[in-house]
């Protein structure tokens, strides 16, 4: 059986650096730091106080106030980036699109936690008798609800669900939908997470963990991977997405074509709950059999869009896979880690690692990792970790990396179409 070929015909976002993809594609290369003070809610009770919040950002200048009663921010989000994609791909101007097999693959790591707190918050701070919890609680929770939204507001009927798998949701999400193209199950699959998860609970939490940065008197400088004195991730809000479609489909069409989704893997650590393996024997495996899937070898790839999330262990870990996957190689190609300007978006964080995968891509230019100022000696200097600045080479294949909590382990392979 031949398996059909996947490209990327449309993609949107709205992120800590950009509200669209022209935006995002401009600060990501300008190497533009998302973090400030959060302005969300009093941090006072909190040792974090910083995160990458979405910058002017007016609900009502995109939903009326009844649809802003049944969405939650994440699911705000979620419909932003979709929108913009599916007109960026042109896909509803296609006469021929059968929606029986147009499907929706959204997800997110905590779906509508600002409503779930917000509820609880009223609940027991008055006393709330059960009867009161809103009726649109349950919806605007549950993190499957976009994926759906989106498939009702447009009329696709094709697959629709959402991939839990922590911080490697979207990811795998990927990957999920480039398996059911290939195999003709679907036509075109909207691809996409979105995270809001700056509020008490979420930071509280993580913060409880001690997995975030407390770089309060610098917020712009806070997330910085590779950086000897990193100390923990900067979480992030915002959504993005990837209009996917069979090659055949696309030409069809006449569809622009961003560039091939050319393989993908994932697996698990099998070793901790929240700490990457030490050695990184799955990552590296993880990246090879996503290599093998795109019928690609180490020394085809140009840049490597890393994880990269500023924690001590999980930098190391990353860096170390790579090196004894890439072997020589690995001083020929660039790294970045772009959640040093966007922060970790969670279940997100995957797509929007895609995106701009793509867009290095598209520009032959490798976004920057900023903040870098003291070199960590566990890192060979020798690397190019793409610092400070964006860097102008040919780039035809990229590797995008993303983990989670659990020991989930993925990795994707974008191609320029040829």
């Amino acid at each position: 059986m031949e398996l059909n070929r996947v490209v990327v015909t449309g993609m949107g976002a709205i992120t800590p650096i950009g509200n669209s993809i022209i935006e995002f594609s401009e600060n990501l290369m300008n190497g533009m730091s998302g973090c400030a003070s959060i302005t969300h809610f009093d941090t006072i009770k909190f040792r974090t106080k910083i995160a990458c919040e979405i910058k002017h950002y007016f609900p009502e200048n995109y939903f009326d106030k009844k649809e802003l009663k049944k969405l939650d921010a994440y699911a705000q989000f979620a419909f932003i980036a979709a929108e913009e994609a599916i007109k960026d791909a042109q896909l509803l101007e296609y006469s021929d699109l059968n929606k029986n097999k147009t499907g929706v693959l959204f997800t997110s790591g905590f779906g509508g936690v600002q409503t779930f707190q917000q509820e609880l918050f009223q609940y027991f701070q008055n006393d709330r008798n059960p009867r009161y919890f809103s009726p649109f609680f349950v919806p605007r929770t549950l993190l499957d609800l976009a994926g759906g939204s989106i498939a009702i507001k447009y009329g696709f009927k094709g697959m629709n669900f959402s991939v839990v798998a922590a911080c490697a949701s979207s990811t795998i999400a990927l990957i999920d939908a480039l398996n059911y193209i290939r195999l003709g199950k679907a036509d075109v699959l909207i691809v996409g997470g979105s995270e809001a998860s700056i509020c008490e609970v979420a930071i509280g939490a993580f913060s409880a963990m001690k997995a975030l940065s407390e770089n309060n008197e610098n917020p712009a400088m806070a997330s910085r991977p590779f950086d000897l004195n990193r100390d923990g991730f900067v979480m992030g809000e915002g959504a993005a997405c990837m209009v996917l479609e069979s090659l055949q489909h696309a030409q069809k069409r006449g569809a622009k074509i961003y560039a091939e989704l050319a393989g993908g893997s994932m697996n698990a650590d099998a070793f901790h709950i929240t700490a990457p393996h030490p050695d990184g024997e799955t990552v590296e495996r993880v990246m090879q059999e996503a290599l093998e899937d795109a019928n690609l070898k180490p020394t085809d790839i140009d840049y490597i869009n890393v994880h990269g999330t500023s924690t001590p262990l999980g930098d190391i870990a990353e860096i170390k896979a790579i090196q004894n996957l890439f072997k020589e190689h690995v001083f020929a190609l660039n790294i970045s880690a772009t959640k040093s300007m966007t922060g970790h978006l969670m279940g997100a964080a995957g797509i929007i690692e895609a995106v701009a995968s793509v867009i290095a891509i598209q520009a032959n230019k490798i976004p920057p990792t900023i903040n870098h100022q003291t070199a960590d000696p566990a890192f060979d200097a020798k690397l190019n970790l793409t610092l400070h600045h964006a860097q102008e080479r040919e780039v035809n294949v990229v590797l995008s990396n993303n983990f989670g909590f659990g020991g989930h382990n993925a990795s994707v392979v974008f191609k320029r179409l040829k």
